[in-house]
């Protein structure tokens, strides 16, 4: 199929008015050519890696003494769908989608936070107004909750009261405190054992945590090495801890996943940590009895939104791990290409390959309550 430029139209935008249109960030993809009709036939997909924009009045709930915690994040131009549910649902069926698993905008930022209440009470406020604003469909719009892990008896009182009200998954920090690094086990291990006993996954995003972003993206080359060096570091050495250290191997029902951290990356990473695993294991203690390709395989899950280099491992590795995105509402955002874009990067592969990471492999992972005719229009 013929590959093409396709220039995001906002007037597609559900509720976007002409004027915000015309101050919208424009951006292209490359896509594949695809017709009204084809496009029309295509089944809907799930995005695994989606956003909402909270509103400033909601942290205005926090005492006075919390609010002078809180961090000073400019946002750029959002579309009305990242800030009305019904504008969301309706930028879903233009762009051939049948849910989205959501994750915050300003709460990221919160994961980095140095007050401990402040970011307790921020998430549980966060988590109640995202489980009202995905009343408007919970089968299409599926909240996850932020968890604070600094207590873990409380993260896992907060984590069961969002799993009661139905959110999926458990989104902890990707980058922890330099106090608690993810090799102290006997920390985090209760948080993981509740996850895992209710089926839910540890999810780890970009850009939470006591990473670069917590002082923002420098305005130099060395941001750009934030953006690509740094980030991707943060996701590979939190993959390499939960591995390394044995949790997989402690709570074999738990999942994980690494959110818009791309997976292009991740063959080669497994490739070099089952050679030095088979090499040193007999020289010193390593919590582990199994190459680090084998737990990956069995336990963890990445998402891709556009990585074309990443995508050409697909019809050899990851067919149980991998997952698209779609990144909305952010300047990446695929809408309203998302199809055309999903084909430039699945072309070649078999129809249930094609299947496993546009549904399958998220519905398996989060367990939605969506149907083969949810997925076929």
């Amino acid at each position: 199929r013929q590959r093409q430029m396709c220039i995001r139209d906002s007037s597609k935008f559900s509720g976007m008015s002409e004027e915000q249109a015309a101050t919208f960030p424009r951006r292209s993809v490359v896509g594949v050519s695809l017709t009204d009709d084809q496009l029309a036939a295509m089944p809907r997909m799930i995005s695994t890696d989606s956003h909402v924009m909270e509103p400033d009045e909601l942290w205005q709930q926090l005492p006075p003494r919390l609010r002078e915690n809180l961090p000073n994040v400019p946002f750029r131009n959002s579309p009305p769908g990242a800030l009305k549910a019904e504008h969301r649902l309706n930028d879903q069926k233009h762009d051939g989608i049948a849910a989205e698993v959501l994750f915050p905008n300003y709460g990221m930022a919160l994961y980095g936070i140095d007050d401990i209440e402040t970011q307790q009470e921020s998430f549980k406020l966060y988590n109640d107004w995202l489980h009202d604003w995905t009343s408007a469909d919970h089968k299409r719009l599926i909240g996850v909750p932020l968890i604070s892990v600094y207590d873990p008896k409380g993260a896992v009182k907060e984590m069961h009261r969002a799993f009661d009200m139905g959110m999926r998954g458990a989104l902890i920090w990707q980058v922890p405190d330099p106090k608690l690094p993810f090799s102290n086990t006997e920390h985090y291990d209760p948080i993981v054992a509740a996850c895992a006993e209710a089926d839910e996954p540890i999810i780890c995003h970009i850009l939470t945590g006591h990473g670069y972003m917590k002082t923002g993206h420098k305005k130099s080359v060395e941001g750009i090495k934030d953006s690509t060096n740094t980030k991707t570091n943060d996701s590979a050495n939190t993959l390499f801890d939960f591995i390394f250290y044995g949790y997989f191997e402690r709570h074999p029902k738990l999942k994980f996943l690494l959110a818009e951290s791309e997976i292009g990356w991740i063959p080669f990473l497994l490739q070099q940590w089952d050679y030095y695993f088979e090499r040193h294991r007999d020289s010193y203690p390593i919590p582990i009895d199994r190459k680090p390709s084998e737990i990956f395989a069995e336990h963890v899950y990445g998402t891709f939104l556009e990585d074309y280099v990443g995508t050409r491992f697909l019809p050899w590795w990851g067919e149980k791990n991998c997952m698209w995105s779609n990144d909305y509402p952010h300047f990446n955002m695929t809408f309203p290409h998302s199809r055309q874009v999903v084909e430039h990067h699945l072309n070649g592969l078999t129809p249930e390959q094609y299947r496993r990471y546009t549904w399958d492999n998220a519905m398996d992972l989060f367990k939605l309550d969506l149907t083969e005719a949810d997925r076929l229009n």
